[in-house]
């Protein structure tokens, strides 16, 4: 079979531009760190807020009630739909005082309509910052144990080209937001941890095809080898991803505001997957791999 597309010959490439692209999401968590003293735009969900679960006594719409807070000053609150027939909302608010609180809420009775309050919890920062850790330590257990499964399942190295592969796509999805000051939320952290599952499927596909052909290598360098793997299932890989782009974008363009930045993280986090599965895990094997026979030679003299 000829190879079509060299990736593994052109991995110093790939290599640079991968640095470039953290490079600049590092930039990016820099920048918001010096002017605004967060990394990241924090939502309600890390910072602290107001959560409040309204039922209507008529049916309305979020855009009504967005609305309504908009003209106090929340426009940027985040509103889902709760229950069936467009009459119950939760709605998440930044901090807020008792006095405000009550100005808010009359006036969405004012503008919407009456509504029975069925529940209003206040989100402390403390309770903000405990989330933040529960969901670094959710990204690192993931990668521990998918480390310790994909060395099971194949070898070490590739289970740690497969690790670095990850944790890159989750820190360009991690700054791209940085750049752009997209608000970050508990729904991020789930986008984020789906991206781990996505991507981690799509390298252990190329890998499980670079382990078929080296059961039964032909007269070939290892370069050649997994540059032929990767042509093999390149079709199956740029379809697949396409084809969940393409979903995920309908329900970014058609599911309203309270789902967009969940779409949009998992858009950016499955395209840089993609990108990582073909041009950075295999060629970080092949270099990992390379990399370890002269420290074999080295220790043997």
């Amino acid at each position: 079979m000829r190879v079509r597309l060299q990736v593994v010959a052109r991995r110093r490439l790939w290599f640079a531009l991968s640095l470039a692209l953290v490079g600049l999401a590092l930039a990016g968590l820099i920048f918001n760190l010096a002017t605004t003293g967060r990394p990241l735009n924090y939502g309600v969900d890390f910072t602290g807020g107001v959560i409040a679960d309204l039922r209507f006594e008529r049916p309305t719409t979020v855009a009504a009630v967005r609305e309504a807070l908009a003209e106090r000053g929340l426009g940027e609150a985040v509103i889902r739909s709760a229950g069936p027939g467009n009459r119950e909302f939760l709605i998440t608010m930044r901090p807020l005082e008792d006095e405000e609180r009550r100005q808010v809420l009359d006036h969405l009775r004012q503008r919407v309509g009456p509504f029975d309050q069925l529940s209003l919890d206040v989100v402390t920062p403390v309770v903000g910052g405990e989330l933040r850790r529960a969901a670094l330590l959710g990204v690192l257990l993931a990668s521990l144990g998918m480390l310790l499964y994909i060395t099971l399942r194949f070898e070490w190295r590739f289970g740690l080209a497969a690790i670095v592969a990850l944790l890159h796509d989750v820190f360009l999805t991690v700054g791209f937001f940085a750049l752009f000051r997209l608000p970050v939320d508990t729904s991020f952290i789930a986008a984020v941890l789906t991206v781990f599952g996505y991507s981690i499927n799509d390298t252990i596909v190329v890998f499980d095809r670079i382990r078929e052909n080296l059961a039964r290598q032909r007269k070939e360098s290892l370069e050649e080898l997994v540059d032929r793997s990767i042509n093999e299932v390149l079709a199956r890989s740029v379809n697949t991803v396409l084809t969940t782009l393409l979903a995920i974008g309908a329900v970014y363009v058609f599911g309203g505001r309270t789902t967009r930045d969940l779409a949009l993280a998992l858009m950016v986090g499955i395209a840089f997957g993609a990108y990582s599965s073909i041009f950075l895990a295999s060629p970080l094997y092949v270099a990992i791999a390379r990399a370890r026979r002269p420290l074999l030679r080295a220790a043997a003299r």
